[in-house]
């Protein structure tokens, strides 16, 4: 069999095509004749083991060169000699670099699920893990500004209980204490959810630091996690007569004194104060009511579930049935909101018609009773009096929230049963869950009348007539 040449492939006619040519090693052409003029089909053909004429393409000419043709079959002989289709041999090589460059992906892969940082965790965490009612705001803002500013950029699988520790101690020495709980109550539920996820399991494969840490032990002895205070009705008559007394002195004031006095609390404050405790509401579900969930004529106030604080699934509507006491000082708010959606509207340009933050209220009662703040110094364009000290200080301060333990604790005193008091509050009534599906009977007398003994008991406090605006 000779050795094909290029010369006697350009020699090839017309009345060829068809021809066979051949040399030694298994190589085979046939000669075709098309639009595109003289080309020759490269073939290899063998036997495999089984003796089985087997042939694979070698490519054509001239498209492919004579030395390619034979260089394609030297790479199959291996195979060949072994008794593997080439094809198959291929199809393995194939399916072994694919494996290599899995493993190349999986292995950067590895080496960036190592260096994850408490920030990355906590910024999948909050994408994944968390729906709150602010959309995560006040989350975000707390964990960034006393935790992530300190432990956010070491590696997760590097983060110690004693790293943990040291931070917890520092927010606790600066006099957050309250702070100091909320962030390590949210470092735990961050953790715990990594734990239970990849990439974060991996990474916490030592075990969660977060578990080691005893908070307990970083609390000075006198705090309190669960705040008891009540106000007595003599501290109630107190408030009213510190508000009523600024707002009096200031607005009586001979002209260009008044800069001399402290400027007193908002009407709209003031009243959100009596509002929180008439109703036994939260103060952050107030400052974010609508004007269209008050009736006045019929003497109600609709609070949705979405303004409820609490987990999704425990957070329920709200119909306050407004006693005299109460629907008197949201005839006055609503006055005073005139013109916009919300009762405690922000007046922020930049925001448009908005809600006031949640917090301002609290603020507010919280600058003016510095007596109780640990501060290194007064902060920037914020009260620092003692103006609203209550007692002298005898009781500790108080708090927006304290307003809707008095109520509760007066409607008790009143005789109010307490599963009405629960009701009041828009507390999830514990019992058998078939009970909460059938018995569904709303208590709408007993809370009208256990928020009215309430209004009437504050009116006597504080010897006001009850003169509607309506």
């Amino acid at each position: 069999m000779g050795r094909i040449t290029v010369k006697q492939l350009e020699s090839l006619t017309k009345e060829q095509d068809g021809h066979r040519l051949s040399e030694d090693g298994g190589i085979v052409g046939r000669v075709r004749v098309g639009t595109r003029g003289i080309t020759v089909q490269f073939r290899y053909e063998f036997k495999l083991g089984t003796g089985k004429k087997v042939d694979q393409s070698l490519g054509s000419w001239p498209k492919t060169s004579l030395a390619e043709i034979r260089a394609k079959r030297e790479s199959m002989r291996p195979s060949v000699v072994k008794g593997i289709d080439p094809l198959d041999a291929a199809k393995a090589e194939r399916i072994e670099k694919q494996k290599a460059v899995a493993a190349t992906l999986a292995e950067a892969e590895r080496q960036r699920d190592e260096s994850k940082t408490v920030k990355d965790l906590f910024e999948a965490w909050l994408e994944e893990g968390v729906a709150r009612k602010d959309e995560n705001r006040d989350l975000r803002q707390r964990l960034e500004k006393h935790a992530l500013s300190v432990i956010g950029n070491i590696e997760l699988r590097q983060l110690t209980s004693k790293q943990l520790h040291t931070l917890e101690s520092e927010i606790v020495a600066r006099g957050k204490v309250r702070t100091a709980v909320m962030v390590f109550n949210d470092l735990t539920q961050m953790l715990g959810w990594g734990e239970q996820r990849q990439p974060w399991r991996r990474l916490l494969i030592e075990g969660n630091p977060i578990a080691l840490v005893n908070m307990k032990t970083l609390l000075p002895n006198d705090y309190e996690e669960e705040r008891d205070r009540v106000l007595s009705p003599e501290e109630i008559r107190e408030l009213a007569e510190i508000l009523g007394r600024a707002r009096t002195d200031y607005a009586t004031a001979p002209t260009g004194t008044r800069r001399t006095l402290s400027h007193p609390l908002k009407r709209e404050t003031e009243l959100a104060l009596w509002i929180c405790l008439s109703t036994l509401c939260r103060v952050g579900e107030l400052l974010i009511a609508e004007r269209k969930h008050v009736d006045l004529e019929n003497g109600t106030w609709f609070i949705p579930r979405a303004n409820v604080k609490g987990t999704r699934e425990s957070r329920q509507d709200l119909l306050v049935f407004l006693s005299d006491f109460s629907r008197q000082k949201f005839a006055e708010l609503l006055e005073l909101s005139s013109g916009s959606e919300w009762l405690f509207p922000a007046r922020n340009k930049l925001k448009g018609d908005s809600p006031v933050c949640t917090k301002s209220v609290s603020k507010q009662i919280g600058d003016r009773q510095s007596m109780f703040q640990n501060r290194s110094k007064p902060l920037s364009k914020r009260k620092n009096d003692d103006s609203l000290v209550l007692a002298g200080g005898a009781n500790g301060n108080w708090t927006p929230h304290d307003l809707r333990r008095t109520g509760a604790t007066m409607m008790q005193e009143l005789g109010v049963p307490l599963d009405v008091i629960d009701r009041c509050q828009n507390h999830v009534v514990a019992g058998p869950k078939v009970r909460k599906h059938y018995l569904l009977y709303g208590y709408a007398a007993e809370k009208t009348l256990a928020w009215n003994k309430l209004g009437e008991r504050l009116s006597g406090i504080l010897g006001e007539p009850i003169r509607l605006l309506v």
